[in-house]
């Protein structure tokens, strides 16, 4: 069975294997877009499919972090030919299709795709451990030292985290599609490796949206610490203002110049005024503190 693969969609030789095969045009133009989602089509000739392998790649906003990308491979597969269409700077489609020249087999195509599905799929595992190690420290300087970087950082990994949840809920619906409809390229012998596809997909959706939740209690502790903080700093202020009031009080009344003030024509008036003053800031700290205010 010819094995036909090709780095780039545009590429001529892709026309002429269409006319060769019979390939859909449709299918031809799902090829050529590169913002096609995840999808799996059948005809009475081939199987058409669209997965989108997921790789680390540096984060440009973010120096020092990494993000998810991905880079779709497109598959033809017929019961006597294979087609592949993949981005060959793309680790992750070189490793599965590597694996399914490996531990595939020309006789059995339907083999070879759900090698290469598996593969795939399996390799999201390291990107779900990446998010869980980006939350994990979100959650440790949360509580250490609450900033307006993490809320950037809260609010680039639920994007991250969004797009990665779309491509597997596609990739989930394709691999139940592989499963239930008779006339794909996978038979009743290789149907049991889908299935295990499926539960793997299943988990890898589970543990997205237990990242979501982490996410969202990590906002929720993100908010309450600053509003914690905001009001240790109203309270602070609150007491200074309280403390200084005597002080505006008696200051206020000796400044209006009123006759008949006490201590008005002594020597020492001033510092029994200034005595006064401390007395009622102490009587007021106590009262304060008795209440339990301080």
């Amino acid at each position: 069975m010819p094995w036909y693969q090709l780095d780039d969609a545009n590429d001529p030789k892709l026309d002429q294997l269409a006319k060769q095969y019979n390939l859909h045009p449709l299918h031809i133009e799902d090829a050529r877009n590169q913002d096609e989602s995840v999808k799996v089509d059948t005809t009475s000739i081939y199987t058409f499919a669209v997965f989108k392998p997921v790789r680390l790649v540096p984060d440009p906003d973010n120096p020092g972090e990494q993000m998810p990308t991905f880079s779709p491979i497109d598959i033809f597969a017929g019961k006597d030919f294979l087609i592949t269409i993949s981005d060959p700077t793309c680790p992750t489609s070189e490793q599965a299709l590597a694996r399914a020249r490996r531990d595939g087999d020309d006789e059995h195509p339907g083999k070879l795709l759900s090698l290469i599905l598996d593969t795939i799929v399996d390799l999201y595992f390291p990107a779900i451990d990446h998010f869980d190690d980006r939350i994990d420290q979100l959650e440790d300087k949360v509580f250490d030292d609450p900033s307006p970087e993490i809320l950037q950082s809260v609010f680039a990994i639920k994007r991250e985290l969004i797009d990665l949840r779309r491509v597997l809920v596609n990739t989930r619906d394709a691999s139940l599609h592989l499963q239930r409809d008779p006339d794909t390229i996978i038979d009743a012998e290789h149907q049991p490796y889908m299935r295990d596809t499926y539960d793997h997909v299943a988990r890898l959706l589970d543990s997205v949206e237990t990242q979501r939740d982490l996410l969202n209690n990590t906002l929720d502790i993100y908010l309450s610490s600053v509003s914690n903080r905001t009001n240790e700093v109203m309270k602070v202020l609150t007491v200074l203002g309280t403390i200084v009031l005597p002080v505006l009080a008696i200051s206020g009344i000796y400044g209006m110049n009123l006759k008949g003030l006490p201590f008005e024509d002594s020597p020492h008036g001033a510092e029994w005024v200034a005595l006064v003053t401390v007395i009622a800031t102490a009587i007021l700290l106590y009262a304060l503190r008795k209440m339990k205010w301080l």
